[in-house]
């Protein structure tokens, strides 16, 4: 069984680290009230393509959702490399972004 109030949370938690939860609705093309009721009533209410869309601009998948809600152990398929002499295109390091976020989560969930 999915613990969708636990994805509920870490979808929250994600989209509020990045600022406001208005300006990400609107990035992704949701109504902001649409991402509200998301993260309020639970993701089990949800539609799927909502879902899905909002994963996908935090650059994470359904699956790794559902993966790190459980609690099982999750390893990106992105590995992070740093090259000082290399210039990132803006998709680049708004993905750089997102996977920072994703490592900051991770390690909060192992605190407690």
């Amino acid at each position: 069984m999915r613990n969708t109030t636990r994805m509920t949370e870490i979808l929250a938690e994600m989209i509020d680290q990045r600022g406001s939860r208005r300006a990400f609705a609107e990035k992704i093309g949701m109504p902001p009230t649409t991402l509200q009721s998301m993260l309020t009533r639970d993701l089990s209410r949800a539609s799927v393509t909502n879902v899905v869309d909002v994963c996908r601009e935090l650059g994470i998948t359904v699956e790794e959702l559902e993966a790190m809600a459980s609690g099982l152990h999750y390893e990106p398929d992105t590995i992070a490399a740093h090259h000082d002499s290399e210039e990132w295109t803006e998709e680049e390091l708004e993905e750089i972004e997102r996977f920072k976020q994703f490592v900051r989560l991770k390690r909060k969930e192992k605190e407690i």
